[in-house]
């Protein structure tokens, strides 16, 4: 998966290749080039608007100019998180809704599982969406496209189950998004060291999310490896 970075300069545009996801339910530690590396850290710290370039470029070690070799500005900085971040979630849930072979209910439990999960381990990164509001236009149009994605997936899932009779959802559209909504939410508050692993809380948010369609049967619960 090649991560793409919006708002970079076409000259210095620079293109990452992360490694390739096998797995979507394993998530190995999050690298970043030190730029965004830099750039994720203070914006966790202080958030986007209160975040300067130059405390980047002092976390990073480079100066002012050498970072603007790679990145046009700051929001390009975050754009680039922000898409990184997208692109992953979508690739895993692509994964996962394949793995389920057309069984709607286990595309439903899996691809929920999966965003959950994706939202406790890149916590950093998922907590940046909030950000989103210091996009200029032409930025917050592609990142919108990109969540959309998501979004239709989901949307297909529901709109498939209703068709069988699995779920009862009185409008799909406005259900796909609310349960994003939930999904993503546990961004906001997830800390590592909880009393609940990341994988107990995306099983309960399976089961939650599955009472908010009205399944009528659910699909068989799946051995979790030990560790």
């Amino acid at each position: 998966m090649t991560a793409r970075v919006l708002g970079e300069s076409s000259e210095h545009a620079v293109q990452e290749t992360a490694a390739p996801i096998s797995d979507w339910r394993v998530f190995e530690p999050l690298e970043l080039p030190p730029t965004l590396a830099g750039a994720l850290a203070a914006f966790r710290e202080h958030g986007y608007h209160g975040t300067s370039v130059r405390d980047i470029a002092r976390r990073v070690g480079v100066t002012v100019p050498a970072l603007y070799y790679h990145h046009e500005n700051k929001q390009a900085m975050l754009v680039a998180l922000l898409e990184r971040a997208m692109d992953e979630v979508l690739t895993r849930a692509r994964l996962a809704d394949a793995e389920a072979e057309g069984r709607v209910l286990e595309r439903f439990a899996n691809v929920a599982e999966c965003v959950v999960l994706h939202m406790t381990h890149r916590v950093a990164t998922a907590g940046l969406d909030a950000e989103l509001r210091y996009l200029d236009l032409d930025n917050r149009k592609r990142y919108a496209a990109l969540r959309k994605e998501l979004e239709r997936l989901l949307l297909g899932i529901l709109e498939e189950g209703v068709d069988q009779g699995l779920f009862e959802v009185d409008h799909a559209p406005d259900t796909a998004r609310a349960l994003l909504g939930m999904w993503q939410s546990v961004a906001t508050w997830y800390r590592d060291g909880g009393p609940l692993t990341p994988q107990e809380i995306a099983d309960h948010y399976v089961s939650i999310s599955l009472r908010a369609v009205g399944a009528r049967v659910r699909p068989a619960p799946r051995a979790h490896a030990a560790g």
